[in-house]
């Protein structure tokens, strides 16, 4: 029997006057993915007065999205695209720069894309 893993896992925590949301994504992303992580998330930066988030994207396990669930990424970026100060996006595959260089377009802060994740974490402190 094989099982199949899908998914995001979050982490929130203040280093300073920092904000830091940390995702973990695996396998192929549905919509129903989004549905429960999406209220966490508007939760946690309804919080914070003029949140400027740091965001560690690791995406080392992400397989991709199903349609709606890419539509449900989409709007999250455009809802809280202002609150994002940085978003390191870890990755080993091409088309996940090519998500990173895309989704800069949608938010006010500067996303990058890596393939190490130390040199994610060390240019999210800058």
């Amino acid at each position: 029997m094989t099982i199949t893993r899908h998914g995001l896992s979050i982490g929130i925590e203040r280093v300073g006057n920092d904000f830091f949301l940390s995702l973990k994504a695996t396998g192929k992303l549905t919509h129903e993915d989004y549905e429960t992580i999406n209220p966490i998330i508007d939760s946690a930066l309804e919080s914070v007065k003029d949140p400027k988030v740091k965001v560690f994207i690791d995406g080392s396990e992400l397989e991709g999205w199903e349609l709606r669930a890419a539509w449900d990424d989409f709007k999250l970026g455009l809802k809280h695209g202002n609150e994002f100060d940085k978003i390191a996006i870890f990755g080993n595959k091409r088309w996940q720069e090519y998500t990173a260089k895309i989704g800069s377009w949608f938010v006010s802060g500067e996303v990058k894309y890596f393939e190490n994740s130390n040199e994610a974490l060390v240019w999210l402190q800058k």
